[in-house]
């Protein structure tokens, strides 16, 4: 763990060294309000051989709010550096959420940097198919980061999946990990995604995608990852029996399905099987 700058600006990094060379490292990218430590559940269940990138978006976490909210295109430039001066040339980028939004400004803005996508649980930005009004008024404030009480009781509403029927699950797996940024960093969050949308560039994204999609998901109803594997030329669904969390809470599920997406070779490259039955 460590703190990189980037253009005067502090980002809280973390690293799992992987094995091998199977893929590039994989870029993290969590929803709003959440550290990395909230997806953490989910790098423990990622196979070994795949190295991880975690950082802290400004404002958030251990990393101190920025002077000006950056938005999708500012944060996606910070991230970008912050690859740079790490070292890598190439990633691939999974995004959460919030995440996913950044991960899309991330594959379209910085194209070489990014080898391949993941989308969870995520939407095409203010365009996007809406969550029930519900759900939204308990994104508007941080508060189920900090109250257990509330988190609790909110957690089958917002949430889904699992939560429904044990909602503690929520905080036995993200609460007691979350470091909570600024007020302010919040803030700086939903102002990215008011006016910001990916819906009339997504076929741009030229690199390989896999959305997942919970079919129980409140925040981004799954018809939001049909809608997103239409639109993105080389996208395939993974629709999963779950909720908005369950990368984290049902990471045992979903990481195989990442890790083999991320390690298959690619499409145009046949495998060893094919090569092998080619030369009988």
């Amino acid at each position: 763990m460590r703190t990189i700058r980037v253009l005067g600006q502090d980002l809280r990094v973390s690293i799992r060294p992987g094995i091998g060379d199977a893929c590039p490292p994989l870029l993290l990218c969590c929803g709003i309000g959440a550290s990395f430590e909230a997806l953490q559940p989910f790098v423990d269940a990622l196979d070994p051989a795949i190295e991880v990138i975690s950082f802290d978006v400004p404002g958030v976490g251990g990393s101190p709010v920025g002077p000006v909210p950056y938005g999708y295109p500012g944060n996606a430039y910070l991230a970008a550096r912050m690859v740079n001066r790490l070292g890598y040339r190439q990633v691939d980028v999974l995004g959460l959420s919030w995440g996913g939004g950044l991960a899309q400004q991330l594959a379209l803005q910085h194209a070489r940097l990014v080898r391949r996508l993941v989308l969870a649980g995520t939407g095409t930005g203010s365009l996007m198919i809406p969550a029930h009004p519900r759900v939204l008024r308990h994104m508007l404030t941080p508060r189920r980061f900090t109250d257990r009480g509330y988190a609790a009781s909110i957690a089958p509403v917002l949430y889904g999946g699992s939560a429904r029927e044990h909602p503690e699950r929520v905080h036995e797996v993200l609460g007691d990990s979350m470091r909570i940024g600024s007020p302010t960093g919040y803030l700086h969050q939903l102002i990215a995604g008011m006016g910001w949308t990916s819906l009339p560039w997504l076929p741009l994204i030229r690199q390989p995608t896999l959305i997942l999609a919970g079919d129980d998901d409140p925040i981004v109803p799954p018809a939001n990852g049909r809608l997103l594997s239409r639109l993105i030329p080389h996208a395939e669904l993974h629709l999963y029996h779950g909720g908005h969390l369950a990368l984290a809470t049902e990471a045992k599920n979903l990481a195989p399905v990442v890790a083999r997406f991320l390690t298959a070779p690619p499409a145009n490259q046949p495998n060893e099987d094919e090569e092998a039955t080619r030369g009988l």
